[in-house]
C-alpha cells in the first residue's frame, strides 16, 4: 500500500502530464475555477468557460470526468435533485496551486 506522500507524488505527476497537453489553456482554466469557486456543476463550469473559450458541454464533462477519475483530485456530490457538483479535494489544493501557479 502506498503512503500519503507517494500518492501525492503520483497525483502531481499525473496532473503535470495532463497539463502538458493543454494547448488552449482550457484545462488550466478549469483547475483555476475549482480553486476560486467551490462546488460547481458541469453546467456552471461550461457557462464560465464559454465567456472566454468556445467549448461544448460534452467536452467539459469529459474533461471533468478525467480529472475526477484518472487524476483523482475532485470529489463529486449529488444533491436531492440528482444534480452532481464537483469540488477540489482539500488535501490536493496545495498541489494544484503549485502546479497551476495561481
Amino acid at each position: 500500500m502506498r503512503s500519503q506522500s507517494e500518492i501525492k507524488k503520483v497525483i502531481e505527476g499525473r496532473l503535470k502530464t495532463y497539463l502538458s497537453r493543454d494547448k488552449t489553456g482550457i484545462r488550466r482554466e478549469v483547475l483555476n475555477l475549482f480553486l476560486s469557486i467551490k462546488p460547481m456543476t458541469i453546467a456552471e463550469i461550461v457557462a464560465e468557460l464559454q465567456k472566454r473559450f468556445s467549448v461544448t458541454f460534452h467536452a467539459i464533462a469529459s474533461m471533468i470526468g478525467i480529472i475526477a477519475s484518472r487524476i483523482g483530485i475532485l470529489k463529486a456530490t449529488r444533491n436531492t435533485d440528482g444534480v452532481t457538483s464537483y469540488a477540489l479535494k482539500e488535501k490536493y489544493v496545495n498541489i494544484v496551486v503549485r502546479i497551476v501557479g495561481v
